[in-house]
């Protein structure tokens, strides 16, 4: 069963530019890992930059987390944010169709 994320990221005032910097070029590096459906950022109400991940499993999204990627992505935010990344693994709960109910 496939496995969603959400990665909450706070920029410290005035880092919101810098944080999506440091953000976007794993955009393109995690997409070309194994197992990486979905890895996108969005930019909340709040100031907040949301990363939601989609990845085939949690066998994978493991193999992500501790590799490269992860490793320049969190070197890259150093100092940047107010707080650690809040992270979540979500499963989906089907409801409607295959299509309508999970992402």
């Amino acid at each position: 069963m496939t496995v969603i994320v959400t990665a909450v990221f706070t920029p410290k005032d005035g880092a919101f530019n810098q944080v999506a910097a440091a953000l976007s070029p794993a955009i393109a590096a995690v997409h070309d890992e194994p197992g990486c459906q979905l890895y996108a950022i969005h930019e909340a109400p709040n100031g907040q930059i949301i990363m939601i991940e989609k990845w085939d499993t949690a066998e994978l999204l493991d193999a992500h987390g501790a590799g490269e990627a992860v490793k320049r992505l969190n070197a890259s935010l150093d100092g940047l944010l107010q707080g650690p990344v809040e992270v979540m693994r979500l499963s989906p709960l089907p409801a409607g169709t295959a299509h309508q109910g999970t992402l």
